[in-house]
């Protein structure tokens, strides 16, 4: 039995996660504290609502009203914020924390996604912690995995499904052949997307998580406001069922490389061959692929969300801090982040499917070959399916392996054709 002073917790934000830590740390306590040297303890709590029935028992612990004020609690060690937001409380707080010279942990993506590089550099400063693992994948160790596991390689590439709710309706629309609006309402009562979806569904959520995995990954200084993202609110069952048939499935994937080219990172929704593992992860699990130089192919998988996995890397975090083992939050010095210039997605070169909702009319295919033609698109197959009631019709191009820039010249060609019945839906490819 350890007799270590134990380290002591303020804990900002008491909703799903901050209720589960709490569980977590009472239900397994004696166990950390065998793993971490020391017991774990929370001396301090603050929130919103006091009185809020939260299943776990705070009385124990000390309220503070301000959270901000929690930098300040004079028998705390480290501060775990929890309350989300890129800017205000949180940011005040982390702010804080670390020139109060308290250890500071996080799974806030936004903040992390926004001023990462300012609070890694104020904690090395500070010779602080600074931990975010719950901050991507939930309690998918993919942080630690590439900061550590992966220390020794040259990562060439990485890329997953970093949104829960996107991969529980994608997956969803495919097995039950509904269309997305659907399948988002039953995903809201299950309580799998929030009442306004759009962070999700819209793609800044795998953003957020996708800047961080790059900066991480290719030691780039983060670069959120570089990050292409289109979401997945215009995929419609037929794309589902097209993708079926040319044997992929449709996910949501945040992809991001570096070299001698700049710094790419786009969220966007792919084709992913049945060959794939990424094909196979389904409902609201993360997974993330990582590929380097001596290592290869890593997958990371598991729960993305809730509040047992990410209670899970928040309590991870604080076993390495009570342990001592804590480096650069980025792992290297936040000076050593290369400032990478943002790359030209229109030199990257694979193959693409293009669905087009056309006028059910006389040459609208000859006029949508004819523009991709024009641009220098190669294509592989075209299918036409049967007008529907309104007269419309669905185009789906599949592409032979070009340039970005042929097919955004090709869908410019097009672009206010009355042949069009709103906008194309473009997907990448994903190579296997």
């Amino acid at each position: 039995m350890t007799t270590a002073a134990p380290l002591r917790v303020a804990l900002a934000g008491l909703g799903t996660v901050g209720a589960g830590v709490i569980r977590l740390l009472d239900a397994n306590g004696a166990l950390i504290a065998r793993r971490a040297g020391r017991p774990i303890e929370i001396v301090a709590v603050s929130a919103r609502d006091r009185s809020k029935d939260r299943g776990v028992d705070i009385g124990r612990f000390a309220w503070v009203d301000d959270t901000a004020a929690l930098a300040r609690q004079g028998d705390a060690d480290v501060v775990v914020e929890l309350v989300g937001g890129s800017d205000g409380p949180a940011l005040t707080l982390a702010r804080a924390t670390l020139a109060g010279g308290k250890h500071f942990v996080t799974a806030n993506k936004a903040m992390i996604a926004h001023h990462g590089l300012e609070l890694a550099q104020a904690a090395e400063d500070a010779g602080l912690a600074l931990k975010f693992e719950a901050a991507v994948a939930g309690g998918v160790p993919v942080i630690k995995g590439l900061r550590e596991g992966a220390a020794a390689n040259v990562i060439h590439s990485v890329y997953g499904i970093l949104n829960g709710t996107c991969n529980f309706i994608l997956s969803k629309m495919e097995a039950e052949g509904r269309d997305f609006a659907e399948i988002l309402e039953e995903a809201q009562r299950l309580g799998f997307a929030e009442a306004d979806p759009s962070f999700d569904i819209d793609g800044v959520d795998a953003a957020h998580k996708l800047s961080i995995l790059a900066s991480l990954a290719f030691g780039t200084q983060p670069a959120f406001d570089d990050v292409a993202v289109t979401g997945v609110r215009h995929v419609l069952a037929a794309d589902i069922a097209e993708a079926a048939a040319l044997g992929y499935r449709v996910r949501l994937l945040g992809v991001a490389d570096s070299g001698g080219k700049g710094l790419f990172q786009r969220v966007h929704p792919h084709l992913v061959p049945l060959s794939h593992p990424l094909a196979h992860v389904t409902g609201s699990t993360n997974a993330v692929v990582a590929e380097g130089n001596f290592v290869g192919r890593l997958l990371f998988q598991g729960r993305g969300a809730g509040d047992g996995p990410t209670a899970s890397a928040v309590v991870a975090d604080l076993i390495d801090i009570a342990r001592g083992e804590f480096g650069p939050p980025y792992a290297m010095p936040a000076q050593a982040l290369a400032a990478e210039a943002k790359a030209d997605s229109g030199e990257r070169r694979g193959r693409a499917y293009v669905r087009f909702t056309v006028a059910d009319k006389v040459g609208v295919l000859a006029e949508v070959a004819a523009a991709m033609r024009d641009a220098g698109v190669s294509i592989e197959s075209l299918i036409q399916r049967g007008a529907s009631p309104d007269g419309s019709a669905l185009v789906a191009i599949v592409t032979h392996e070009g340039p970005e820039r042929s097919v955004a010249q090709a869908l410019d060609k097009l672009r206010g054709s009355a042949s069009l019945i709103g906008e194309p839906m473009w997907m990448h490819i994903l190579a296997d």
